[in-house]
């Protein structure tokens, strides 16, 4: 959508459409080009002036390289600024995370900002499994544990989604599979202190209103909320017996949750 409205942001220069279908388009921000980086920090501007917080999320993920390639302001880029590759142009963009720590700001970014090298105070979110997050931890960095096969709660809750729910995601992730979630696994316990903390997410492309989100979320949300708070005493059967009095409070609320933990649905 920016490319469209600002053609000359991309490597191509346009013309430029916005996708009305699913997919991960070629065309990205020209990382070699000076006025990308003024468009970034003037949009940034004024997301620090409407959000408070101090860690702020700046994306990162999924971003293919084949126009950086092929791009004369990108490879001229690479070579001034001693870069081996179009990963290490794609880290070129920390320079946003310096301009972001002289405003009193911390950046959140999806793991795949580790690929081309980052900074020990950039915030990593493991999504593509834990082992992105493991290695960040290790690494010095913290972390915030997303794993898709864990927390992506746009997933199907059962394993016959045709049959039992609304139009969705058919990856499956139920709650069995959410309490399965480790955030700490294998690290040592220095490493284990930079994980900041788990996160469910809600990709809301099938989500048309709240009660379908409440639907997705609930309980699901009850389950990744043990982990984080209680993951060195875990006990899925427990849970499940606990659990049901999380209803009456749903129900309390007007809450629409969806009921397949509790009809024995998986």
């Amino acid at each position: 959508a920016a490319l469209t409205s600002y053609p000359w942001l991309g490597c191509t220069g346009g013309p430029y459409s916005v996708w009305t279908h699913w997919g991960i388009s070629d065309d990205v921000y020209c990382a070699g080009k000076e006025t990308t980086f003024e468009f970034v920090e003037e949009v940034l501007s004024e997301v620090l002036d409407l959000f408070p917080s101090k860690l702020i999320h700046i994306g990162g993920d999924e971003c293919p390289k084949s126009r950086w390639k092929a791009c004369p302001h990108c490879q001229r880029r690479i070579r001034e600024e001693g870069l081996k590759d179009e990963y290490e142009l794609q880290s070129y963009f920390r320079r946003i995370e310096r301009w972001m720590h002289t405003r009193g700001r911390e950046i959140i970014g999806w793991d795949e900002i580790l690929q081309g090298g980052v900074s020990k105070t950039a915030i990593v979110m493991s999504w593509n499994g834990k082992e992105p997050g493991i290695k960040a931890a290790r690494q010095g960095n913290p972390v915030i544990m997303v794993p898709k096969w864990h927390c992506y709660f746009d997933y199907s809750q059962t394993s016959d989604p045709d049959r039992y729910e609304p139009l969705g995601n058919p990856r499956y992730v139920p709650v069995r599979q959410v309490y399965r979630l480790e955030p700490c696994d294998q690290l040592a316990l220095p490493d284990q202190k930079r994980i900041m903390g788990v996160q469910c997410n809600l990709w809301t492309e099938y989500i048309g209103d709240i009660g379908h989100a409440q639907h997705m979320v609930l309980p699901r949300m009850a389950a990744l909320s043990e982990i984080g708070w209680a993951c060195d005493r875990k006990d899925y059967n427990d849970f499940v017996r606990r659990v049901p009095a999380l209803v009456r409070i749903y129900e309390a609320e007007g809450y629409r949750y969806a009921p397949y933990l509790f009809e024995g649905i998986e």
